[in-house]
């Protein structure tokens, strides 16, 4: 009877431990730029809501996630190592030579900033890859 209530409670506890986590995510700030002399792009993603701007003087167009999006959106910022996203490079330099936007990610997390080095747009470092392409597919919807 101990052996059940003790691995009930550690159910119990371990998805209230995995829940603060995406409560922690979701205080979250990420926004994704790119820009180049004819494109401008922003999005911003925060509590569950996407904000498209598409000009540079334009209003953002507001749209809510659903929770499978959401969640993905979590399962894939819970990957990333914050701290290294300001040391990370380049894959490519399409951007020196407009052949490419440049683009960068920034996340504001608990406080505190964490911005990409410029990169091509569409070619995003390895390591933020699937954050950055989870992003662009909700301003897809937007367009």
């Amino acid at each position: 009877m101990k052996a059940i209530a003790l691995l009930f409670l550690t159910i119990i506890l371990g998805n209230n431990c995995q829940g603060q986590k995406n409560i922690d995510s979701a205080s979250a700030k990420i926004e994704y730029t790119a820009n180049s002399r004819g494109l401008y792009n922003n999005i911003v993603v925060e509590n569950k809501t996407v904000f498209v701007t598409n000009t540079r003087n334009g209003k953002p167009v507001s749209n809510s996630l659903t929770d499978a999006q959401w969640n993905a959106l979590i399962k894939e910022f819970q990957k990333v190592n914050l701290e290294e996203i300001p040391s990370l490079k380049a894959p490519t330099k399409k951007r020196f030579h407009d052949g490419a936007a440049m683009a960068n990610l920034k996340i504001t997390y608990k406080g505190k900033n964490y911005e990409s080095q410029t990169f091509d747009n569409g070619f995003p470092p390895e390591k933020i890859k699937n954050l950055v392409n989870k992003i662009l597919s909700f301003s897809k919807k937007e367009e």
